[in-house]
């Protein structure tokens, strides 16, 4: 595996595990009863951006670690899944 196609992977890995991340444990300010004037019920009332962003990292790092031993150790052949054999 070349290092441009494991970091694409990596990017793509980490944007899909972004949003599914995202919304755990969020409370919205209709939840809490205190919607500031001007912003929607929905806006979260404390976003928490850099434990969404360190437990994303965290999990895609995992996610790609079991991708790159599967590649590694023969697991997975790439060559087969694009049809190049």
């Amino acid at each position: 595996m070349s290092l441009s196609f494991a970091i694409a992977i990596y990017v793509v890995l980490w944007w899909t595990v972004l949003f599914a991340v995202l919304p755990i444990g969020v409370r919205t300010q209709g939840e809490d009863g205190s919607v500031v004037p001007g912003t929607p019920a929905s806006a979260p009332t404390t976003p928490r951006l850099v434990r969404v962003v360190l437990l994303t990292t965290l999990i895609s790092a995992l996610i790609f670690l079991g991708f790159w031993i599967a590649i590694r150790y023969s697991l997975l052949d790439l060559e087969a899944l694009i049809g190049r054999k």
